[in-house]
């Protein structure tokens, strides 16, 4: 059962605030730049389509 708290609320709040702020840089990039991540997110298999 230890694996049900492996985040305690100040990991999982660090881990929300995180997340918006990637999303908020990537709403700023342009198409060329994002083509790029998503290229380098796919290639490394953090995308999986």
């Amino acid at each position: 059962m230890g694996y049900m708290n492996r985040f305690t609320t100040s990991e999982e709040r660090r881990r929300d605030e995180l997340i918006r702020i990637i999303e908020c840089s990537v709403e700023k990039l342009m198409l060329d730049e994002l083509e790029a991540l998503y290229y380098d997110m796919t290639t490394k298999s953090y995308i999986n389509d």
